[in-house]
Formats: C-alpha cells, sequence, structure tokens
C-alpha cells in the first residue's frame, strides 16, 4: 500500500471490491491506506454502472468475481484507468468489450512500480527485493523475470 501511497495518482476502491478482502492481514492493510486516503472507496449505485455491472455479471460472473467486474464498469463508466492484474480478465473480457483495444487505460501492478522507479521513489534493487518477496510470501508472481527486463527490454544482470 506504500507504493500505491507513493504512486502520482488517485485510486478509488468499489464496494464489491472490499468485500472481497478475506483475509485479516490485508484488511487492516487496506484500512490503513483507506485512513491515509491512499485509497478511497466507493458504493457502485450510479444507475449506468451498477446496469453494466449486471450486465457484465450475466455474460461474466462465472468467470470472473464482483469485484473485478465492477471495476471495470466504473472504469467503463467514468474512462478512468482500469487497475487490475487478473490476467483472465485483460484477455478474455477487456478484449471483448473493447477496454483493452486502450492498453493505455489499463495499469498493472508492475506499470505501478516501473513509475516509482522512473520517478526515483524506489531503486530497481529495491523493486527486484519486492518481487522476490511477492513471489515467496504473497502468492503474487509477475509474468515478467526482472524490472530491468521490463524498464530497459534487456533482462541483463546489473
Amino acid at each position: 500500500m506504500d507504493l500505491i501511497g507513493a504512486y502520482p495518482g488517485s485510486f478509488i476502491v468499489t464496494d464489491k471490491v472490499a468485500d472481497e478482502i478475506s483475509y485479516p492481514d490485508q484488511k487492516n492493510r487496506y484500512e490503513t491506506a483507506l485512513s491515509l486516503r491512499y485509497l478511497v472507496q466507493q458504493k457502485i449505485d450510479d444507475p449506468i454502472e451498477v446496469e453494466e455491472f449486471l450486465r457484465l455479471d450475466l455474460k461474466y460472473g462465472q468467470h470472473l468475481g464482483a469485484g473485478e467486474l465492477s471495476a471495470i464498469a466504473v472504469a467503463l463508466n467514468r474512462n478512468y484507468l482500469l487497475a487490475i492484474d487478473d490476467n483472465r480478465a485483460v484477455r478474455d473480457v477487456l478484449r471483448e468489450i473493447g477496454f483493452s483495444d486502450r492498453p493505455n487505460r489499463i495499469i498493472r501492478t508492475q506499470d505501478i512500480v516501473v513509475e516509482l522507479i522512473e520517478r526515483n521513489f524506489l531503486t530497481l534493487k529495491e523493486a527486484e527485493l519486492i518481487k522476490v518477496d511477492w513471489e515467496t510470501n504473497h502468492r503474487f508472481k509477475l509474468k515478467t523475470s526482472s524490472f530491468r527486463e521490463l524498464l530497459y527490454g534487456t533482462s541483463r544482470a546489473e
């Protein structure tokens, strides 16, 4: 959450995304991020977003959770960036609804880290250590072998 707090933009989280947070440590980090205003939680009650969410749920609810579907509905309606790491959503659902045709409208965790490296908030070495921690302790694996590869198009050693 510190990385999200350092990112030069704001993040909203739908109530349905928040409902999917089930682990106590993740819930604590989320609540802290809300209190620090790194994130803002919003209820989906705009009729257009509710309708889009229901339409998406009917078609894709067997593949994606309410959190992902609500985030997609909000991003579509408000023309916001969509922060999502769900590869199936990006590959299948977002392509089918035309959202993935706008790759500059999708932001992933790796994009946030790269931006923070470029802004000198993180060093490349710190980012690589975070990546190892995610893979080792949080079951979160990026498709890239290193942030160096994302930054420079190569995986050469420093």
